[in-house]
């Protein structure tokens, strides 16, 4: 929200600087994001006269000017301008002069005629047609203006040096989004009177139209007003309604235009003004669109209204989209003669609603969907046929036509001043408090804030507490300790996570974060079966767009992703991981069950599955799991069959590890083998073992043996090793693979497989007895699964 510092004093008399004003309009609740004084980057421009005007010697299109600045001398000046004449008023640029865009004017020659400065068009002054109807567009500006005197600064003649303070309005104070608001705050901080106008009308006109007003959708429209305006004079607004408005970031349209904007950065009220001519049978009503209607709005745009969509209509049509925009067939044009006042208060959450499914935002719809004061109303529609007899463009109906379903209730919170200071810790006066509260609209009785009607966010004792701290200064309450104790700390969980991603950046890997949306697509790119449960996702009922529009159900489309844009920026190998969340639809809840994941991806010419299956075994071991398995699977679609495991803990599956198939890597346009893990965070949590014990190195020696066997290809090494462990004793210590060979030596159809296993005991040194006799158990077992002793 802007504010013209000029608009402000009419309502409050200040006289700080700006930097002052800004500073304690911050520390009292009104947040100032930046002032910007205009015009002011305009250096030495002045008034002129241009007294006469003769043509350039030795140039066809150029003439040469002498112009009376206020000084002894009038200065020559070139120009190509043809808008001219003698005696007329310009903006001058002086020699070592600046321009609103920061280009600097010097004296110089043209063709051979010294030119002492430039006369400016509007656009050099960082003006348009919209400031100065009456000036030329694309000429200099031949100022029209009373009052100046030669060598006056520029900016002072037309206006252009207000102050113009941004102030962020947070969304429980849709009463600041206007002047008198803010003039509110700013009379409270200053302790100023403010000063408010009751607007009226004199000389009205008996005549009607014979305007008829029906609400059909009470709860969404608990006031309507509406006045008619005859014999209206459209035409440009006066210079200080436009100036205004461009202080505030509004454009000028036309005098009736520019009138209702004017009300509604005075009073916070949009209104609008319809031509009367467009409206079928004199009829207006506030209803919901039916189906399929249409209106095309302001901007030109046709659009399909929703059936839940409130509207203004005449007897045939919507003419209005009720509180966002006014339609383009009852917009005020030049040949217009009877206008309709419209000042009504529309239901916040439909505004915010039809706003959102139409696409559209505007200033009436920003205001509307804060909630605003049904009772301001009245007084908008007053202001605005007040300006249209200040301005004498107009004769105003004496009939105002209302429709009135507001709750007159006021609001009542219990003032208790004890509670206040003890709340703030503070010492304030009850008279200072109910000062305080008087300055910001409210009264005190019989021991009750009594709340103003465009106060919607004062509700309970401590947003009074909250009033009084504002203007009593936050930097004049006390500093205090907190009470009692307070200790942050990671949850178990928590720590656990930062775990796996100490580990994982220990073993070379890059941690990376993506979005938990992705597109439908997704799932058949990884070539997931049509019926897996996996497919069974949440769509986004406001997507950002196709690409992003379901909640993931699983992280490898993520990952793949980021390892394809690896690939393309052509970084030759990339370690990366992620703890990221899945969404998975919930039978017994209507949001779904997030389920944090480690997914990891690899791809490079060093990388294979045996060095990721050995990061998966470093990581395992830091969370002292112990009890897993590896086992080969090929029912996963979107793994390449015969390279992926399924990894499993006491028997319970808790992820994956294995190549990507090369149809995936083709939708993803990967030309490398990529490898991945995902493991459920979940099921490592659960059976990770806490309860770690450290034990002294062993005092008696160690004594190792190697044992080869050969077994069909089919049987998986892990499986070897776990024979070993179940059947080698208590005295097993460690074992080591050494050596697989296939060749010439064994059939086709087996592998070799070579293992080195240390004993150790912690209660005597070993005998061969008691080595062999673990040995030996190991071979039985062997013989058992048909798997021998290699010789």
């Amino acid at each position: 929200m802007n504010l013209s510092m000029k608009w402000l004093k009419e309502f409050v008399d200040i006289d700080v600087s700006i930097k002052e004003f800004a500073d304690a309009m911050t520390m009292s609740g009104s947040k100032v994001e930046r002032y910007e004084i205009e015009g002011d980057k305009i250096n030495k421009v002045v008034v002129g006269k241009v007294l006469s005007i003769e043509k350039h010697p030795d140039a066809d299109k150029l003439v040469v000017c002498k112009v009376d600045v206020g000084e002894n001398e009038p200065i020559q000046i070139v120009t190509g301008a043809t808008n001219l004449k003698e005696n007329d008023i310009v903006p001058v640029a002086l020699d070592g002069s600046t321009l609103t865009n920061g280009t600097k004017i010097e004296k110089s020659k043209l063709r051979g005629i010294v030119s002492n400065g430039m006369m400016c068009s509007l656009s050099e002054l960082g003006l348009t047609i919209n400031d100065f109807p009456y000036a030329v567009e694309d000429g200099i500006f031949v100022l029209k203006e009373e009052n100046y005197f030669l060598g006056q600064d520029i900016r002072e003649v037309i206006g252009f040096n207000d102050t113009k303070v941004e102030f962020e309005i947070t969304p429980n104070r849709p009463d600041c989004l206007s002047i008198i608001g803010l003039a509110r705050e700013v009379a409270a901080t200053f302790n100023k009177e403010l000063k408010l106008h009751t607007p009226s009308v004199k000389n009205l006109s008996s005549e009607n139209d014979d305007l008829k007003v029906k609400v059909e959708s009470k709860d969404l429209c608990p006031f309507y007003s509406a006045r008619i305006v005859k014999n209206i004079k459209v035409g440009p607004s006066p210079r200080f309604i436009r100036e205004r408005l461009r202080a505030m970031g509004v454009r000028p349209i036309n005098n009736i235009v520019d009138i209702t904007n004017y009300v509604m950065l005075e009073y916070g009220q949009p209104m609008h003004a319809f031509d009367i001519r467009f409206i079928e049978e004199n009829n207006i009503i506030v209803r919901h669109a039916n189906h399929d209607e249409t209106i095309t709005t302001l901007d030109g745009v046709k659009r399909k209204l929703q059936p839940d969509n409130l509207v203004i209509a005449d007897s045939k049509k919507p003419i209005a989209i009720a509180g966002v925009m006014g339609g383009e067939y009852s917009s005020i044009v030049d040949d217009t003669k009877t206008i309709v006042f419209e000042s009504a208060n529309f239901n916040a959450e439909s505004v915010r609603n039809t706003a959102r499914q139409l696409g559209m935002r505007t200033d009436s719809s920003l205001r509307y969907e804060k909630g605003l004061d049904p009772n301001n109303c009245l007084l908008a529609l007053d202001r605005a046929c007040e300006l249209i007899e200040i301005l004498g463009i107009g004769e105003i109906s004496s009939e105002v036509i209302k429709v009135d379903n507001i709750n007159k209730e006021q609001k009542r919170i219990p003032f208790d001043p004890i509670f206040i200071n003890s709340f703030l810790n503070i010492d304030v006066a009850t008279d200072k408090m109910k000062s305080i509260l008087s300055k910001l609209g409210c009264r005190v009785e019989d021991g009750y804030v009594i709340i103003p009607s465009f106060r919607n966010d004062l509700n309970i004792k401590n947003d009074i507490a909250e009033e009084i701290a504002r203007f009593y200064g936050y930097n004049n309450i006390p500093s205090t300790k907190l009470k009692g104790s307070c200790f942050g700390k990671l949850t178990a969980m928590q720590k656990f996570e930062q775990k796996i991603k100490d580990t994982m950046l220990a073993l070379g890997v890059s941690e990376i974060m993506t979005y938990s949306f992705i597109s439908p697509c997704s799932y058949d790119k990884i070539m997931l079966p049509t019926d897996h449960p996996l497919r069974d996702y949440i769509s986004i009922s406001n997507p950002l767009g196709e690409d992003t529009s379901v909640m993931r159900t699983i992280s490898l489309p993520s990952m793949l992703e980021v390892l394809s844009s690896n690939l393309n920026k052509k970084n030759e190998s990339a370690n990366l991981f992620e703890i990221s969340k899945v969404y998975i639809k919930s039978s017994k809840s209507y949001l779904p069950y997030e389920a944090n994941k480690l997914i990891a991806g690899f791809y490079g010419k060093n990388t294979d599955f045996f060095i990721i299956k050995g990061i998966l075994e470093e990581l395992l071991y830091s969370l002292s799991i112990k009890n897993y398995k590896v086992e080969a699977c090929e029912n996963e679609k979107s793994y390449h069959p015969g390279r992926c495991a399924k990894i499993l803990i006491n028997n319970q599956y808790v992820g994956i590890i294995g190549e990507v198939h090369p149809l995936v890597c083709e939708n993803y346009e990967i030309s490398e083998r990529i490898y991945i893990i995902e493991l459920d965070i979940a099921n490592l949590f659960e059976n990770a073992d806490f309860n770690i014990k450290y034990k002294h190195i062993g005092k008696f020696p160690a004594v190792k043996r190697d044992l080869a066997v050969i077994c069909d290809k089919s049987i998986p090494v892990a499986k070897l090793e776990s024979i070993i462990r179940e059947n080698a004793g208590k005295i097993l210590e460690d074992i080591k693979i050494f050596d697989v060979y296939t060749g010439e030596q064994i059939d086709n159809d087996k592998k070799s497989v070579a293992f080195n296993i240390t004993f150790r005991s912690s209660n005597s040194t070993l005998k061969d007895e008691q080595i062999t006799t673990s040995l030996n158990r190991v071979i039985k077992a062997y013989n058992k699964e048909g798997i021998i002793l290699r010789s």
